[in-house]
């Protein structure tokens, strides 16, 4: 081949390929110094803004519950023992309540929906909706992709406690219970009674395969709990729950629940040991006798179509 035709067939071969763009040189950005900028204040004061636009969730219908707690007749009742976990099932449509019965004593709740244990308990969104602590009017939501009212909170006799000083207030989402894997971590032993464990076992027990997976972050019934205001460390402080006291949920789905006694007692001091003295929780399923819930529908399931942006 001659040279003329070797240049030739170079240049085909050399036009079929795509069009080369010359990379841009990013643009130099100089970064800030590590010192607080002449703005510092200014920046700190920008107001805060609600996360989430929670005007636009369904109004709490206090005078809806209150007429179907009217008559209400105990269908299950069981005890909890310190230190253990027990599972109960809850009807849609009927309440349960969690009893402080003979000394203070906090517990760890984890939901499920009945039938599809993948539906649970989300800690995180309930949260985000509504507070760091729960009360009278506040919704347990699920997981995603459904994303519904499990629970809703009907009645609760500790609301009288508010905030303390401490900036403190009871039945917290922001704890997600203790656990043994941070007590190895931590103090280089093993407790097998942590709430975590506890939960596993009430689960084990009815007979769920891969029990553990279906534990999740709780609500930490009556348990006393905060930030602290120099640190942002979370804090609990001796619970304020006495013999009588008790929180009642309203379930708007068809409900698995397990709850843990924790094994730190009212968590004045301690927690993942026996060194706490404990006592027993009840549980106890309502029935409702009102006709107030005749035709009632319950929550459905979220309606996003659920594409993400895939094709």
């Amino acid at each position: 081949m001659s040279a003329h035709h070797f240049l030739i067939l170079a240049g085909l071969a050399l036009s079929t390929l795509p069009c080369l763009v010359p990379m841009k040189r990013p643009r130099d950005v100089a970064s800030p110094a590590d010192g607080a900028p002449a703005d510092a204040d200014a920046r700190r004061r920008q107001p805060a803004v609600i996360a989430y636009r929670v005007d636009l969730l369904p109004k709490y219908d206090a005078s809806f519950y209150e007429r179907a707690r009217v008559g209400l007749k105990k269908s299950f009742e069981v005890e909890v023992p310190p230190r253990a976990a027990r599972s109960f099932e809850v009807p849609r449509g009927h309440f349960f309540r969690i009893h402080c019965v003979d000394g203070p004593q906090v517990g760890d709740l984890n939901l499920w929906c009945l039938d599809n244990l993948e539906e649970r308990f989300y800690t995180g969104k309930t949260r985000q909706l509504h507070a760091t602590h729960l009360t009278k009017g506040d919704r347990l939501w699920s997981c995603f992709p459904f994303l519904r009212p499990m629970a809703t909170i009907t009645h609760d006799s500790l609301q009288w406690y508010g905030w303390d000083q401490d900036g403190a207030s009871v039945h917290d989402v922001i704890g997600t219970r203790c656990d043994p894997y941070s007590n190895r971590m931590l103090r280089g032993e093993d407790y097998d009674h942590c709430c975590h464990s506890n939960l596993i076992r009430a689960l084990a027990e009815r007979g769920v395969a891969d029990a553990e997976k279906h534990v999740h972050d709780v609500l930490n019934v009556f348990m006393c709990t905060g930030f602290t205001k120099d640190t942002h460390q979370y804090f609990m402080k001796a619970s304020p729950v006495r013999p009588g006291d008790f929180l009642e949920f309203f379930a708007e789905i068809d409900l698995l629940g397990a709850l843990s006694a924790c094994p730190g007692g009212d968590t004045s001091a301690s927690h993942s040991d026996d060194t706490q003295r404990c006592f027993p929780l009840k549980v106890e399923v309502l029935e409702p006798c009102s006709k107030e819930l005749e035709g009632w529908i319950g929550p459905q399931v979220c309606g996003y179509a659920g594409k993400h942006g895939l094709a």
